[in-house]
This record gives structure tokens, sequence and C-alpha cells, in this order.
């Protein structure tokens, strides 16, 4: 085996000395200074980009040799330096002299612009270019850049369509190291991430970075065209088509058009019938999963959304957003053929089948249609005979909202219409 020639990279004050002997080897393109001729001739290399040492199985150089004997153990599978903490073991050196100040909390590369610390120096070296902007690995195929070397590698897979990483529990494929190791935890529920706030636990550290933002209700992705914030760069992406009315995502079977492919997913399962959400208390199944933690709600009586004007709480987000434009008068939603404005959505469309005279939500008993799908709830009352309505001053039950609503003016003294 090689002996290792690693340089050993001693910088000194220039005409300094050391043993009273004046040091000598400098490097005529950035002027470092090396205790010994060796450790410059190995330096040097950096900049002539010089690499004469060859992997034999592979082809692959270096410009030490140090770095062709850690390569080699890829080939044997040979890992022979130990962390003597966990007893991890690792092919190199270097990886082991890194791993270790996981364990003794030791930072010792420090950017000298925001003074954040790091492990290695190489993430230093990549945290940098977040300062300049520079990314200096581009994609040949589109022109993309990235500020890792890794970043590119995995992107190409994008254009190549390989997934060399596999999950061994289902057999699903990725394209990277690190997406495949999220998507194990999904089968251990392992979550490593702890929100140091609320507690919370994410799986991912993406997650509970984009997490903390509603903490602190930092909003780092801005809208170029109308300048609104967001606290994560899919919601910008999102929001921009918008502006564009870009939706690439399409409906193989009724061709109807979506801005996310989340929604489309979720729209597919109206034609699949597909409801994967389950409630565990009534087994009630859902498409959407944000829908089954609604409803969960009416199980529970939680109500977390709170108005900070007259303190009504709601059990969605929606919900509470649709309110506080009693308060302000906002009435983002027009429609098209008369002008009127709604501050709600769903009342828009409601709205819009005055005019179309459209009526989508048909009883499967008698054939009756409605415009509204909470009517055609009602009107199936009559056919099972449900009473759901509940008067809770004189206990009188009824099959509609709407009739409930005209009993209770009875009670307030008030002539119904």
């Amino acid at each position: 085996m090689e002996k290792s020639e690693k340089p050993k990279e001693l910088i000194f004050p220039e005409n300094s000395e050391k043993g009273g002997q004046k040091l000598s080897h400098d490097c005529d393109v950035c002027k470092k200074s090396f205790s010994q001729k060796g450790d410059l001739e190995r330096h040097k290399r950096i900049h002539t980009g010089e690499k004469p040492f060859h992997c034999d199985t592979c082809g692959k150089s270096f410009s030490v040799s140090s770095n062709l004997i850690s390569h080699r153990h890829s080939h044997t599978g040979e890992k022979p330096y130990h962390c003597d903490v966990c007893g991890k073991s690792f092919s190199a050196a270097s990886n082991l002299t890194s791993h270790k100040r996981i364990h003794t909390g030791e930072k010792p590369f420090h950017c000298d612009i925001c003074g954040k610390s790091f492990y290695q120096k190489s993430y230093l070296t990549t945290h940098k270019r977040i300062h300049t902007g520079e990314k200096p690995h581009q994609c040949n195929i589109c022109g993309k850049s990235f500020f890792q070397k890794i970043g590119l590698t995995a992107h190409k897979r994008r254009h190549t369509g390989e997934k060399p990483y596999h999950c061994d529990v289902c057999g699903r494929s990725f394209s990277d190291q690190s997406a495949l190791n999220s998507h194990v935890r999904l089968h251990t529920g392992e979550k490593l991430f702890h929100c140091d706030i609320c507690g919370k636990s994410f799986s991912r550290k993406g997650n509970l970075t984009t997490h903390k933002r509603l903490h602190t209700g930092e909003k780092p992705y801005h809208c170029d065209i109308c300048g609104t914030s967001f606290c994560y760069q899919s919601a910008l992406n999102y929001h921009i088509r918008v502006h564009t009315v870009e939706k690439p995502f399409h409906c193989d079977i009724c061709g109807k058009t979506f801005p996310r492919k989340y929604n489309l997913t979720l729209h597919k399962r109206i034609h699949t019938g597909e409801k994967p959400y389950h409630c565990d208390i009534c087994s009630t199944a859902f498409s959407d999963r944000s829908v089954l933690l609604s409803h969960i709600r009416v199980h529970t009586g939680e109500k977390p959304f709170h108005c900070d004007i007259c303190s009504k709480s709601f059990s969605q987000k929606y919900s509470l957003t649709t309110h506080k434009r009693i308060h302000t008068g906002e009435k983002p939603h027009h429609c098209d053929i008369c002008g009127k404005s709604f501050s709600d959505r769903s009342v828009l469309l409601f709205h819009i089948r005055v005019h179309t005279g459209e009526t989508p939500y048909s009883c499967n008993i008698c054939g009756k249609s409605f415009s509204r799908k909470r009517s055609l709830t009602d009107h199936k009352h009559i056919h099972t005979g449900e009473k759901p309505y509940h008067c809770v001053i004189c206990s009188k039950s009824f099959s509609a909202s709407t009739t409930l609503s005209h009993h209770k003016r009875i009670h307030a003294g008030e002539t119904p219409h």
C-alpha cells in the first residue's frame, strides 16, 4: 500500500524563520508558504490541475496518493477507520475525523460573513455560496446551476430517469440518497428533527425548517410581480401561476387542468372513487387528508382557528379567512355575468348556477336535481325520514336546516316569510 502523502500545510508570515532557517518554499501563484518542498509540489497541483495518481480499477485520478488510497476502499468495501464512540466505520481517515465532530459538537470552520459554523470545510465552502450567489455546477443539458456538485448529480437523473437508490421495504426507487432516507422514515415512523419551540417532530430537516417559519413569521419567498411573500418555495411557485394562468397538470380522463400536481391527484379520485383517508372514530372515508383532519374536529369539538377581532373560533382555517371578510367587508370573488361580488368562493359558484340553471346534484332515489350539495343532503332526509336538525328551545326536529331556521323565528317573535 502506498504511503499517505497528505500535505502538512504551514503558513508563516513573510520572511519568518523556523529553527534558524528561513522558509523559502513559497507558492508563486497564491504566495502560501510550506515547511517542506514536497508539500509545496503537492499544493501546486491545485493550480495546475495535475492528478498523477490513477485508480487501476476505474481510471479515476487524484492529486495526492492518500486520496487514491481512500478511493480504492470504495471498490474493495474496506472501511479501516473506526469511531471509538459509536463504532461506525469509514473508508477514509478524513471522514472519520469529520464524523467525530458530531460527538464532540466541534465546528471549527466559521463563516466570516454571518458567523455560522460547520463540521466540515466543504460545508463552509458550499454555505458561502449563499452569500455570493455562486452556482459553479451547471447542467450541460438544460443549463440549470447548483451550489453543490451533489445537487447537479441528482438533477441530471431527472433527464436520464435514473433512480439508483431503492427502498428495501416497498421497492420504490429514488434519484438521490437523501430522498430515500426520508422515505424510509415513513416505514419506520422515525422523526429525528424536533421543533424546540412547540416540540413537534418531523422526519425531514427541511420540513422542520419550514415549520419554524410558522413561529417566526418569516416569509423569505417573494413574488416579483405583486410582492406577496410566502413561507415555502412551493407556495410561491403555485402563486405565480395565478399571474401566468399556467395549469401544467392535465387529467387524462376529462382533460381538466390544474396549477399543482397535488390538485390533479385529488381530482382523479373523483373518477376513481378512491378515498384513502379513514376516520378512526366513525370510519367515514375521504379523498383528501385535509378534509379528514377537519372532519375529526367534528368529533373532538376542536376549533383551533381564532378571529383576532371578535374571538370567534373555527375548525377550519378557510372558515376563519372567510369569516374575517365580515369585518373587512372584502368580497374578492366576482361574478363575470352580473358583476356581483362575494366573500366566499363557494357562494359565488352557487350564484353562477342561478344564471346557468345548472343543478349538478341529483338524488339517486327520485332523480330530483339541486344546485347545492347541501340541498340534496336535506332532500334525501325526506326519503330516509331522518330529522337531524333540532330546536334547542322546544326540541322539535326537522329534515332541513332551512326549515329549522324558519321555525326559530317563531320563538324569536318574528313573522316567518
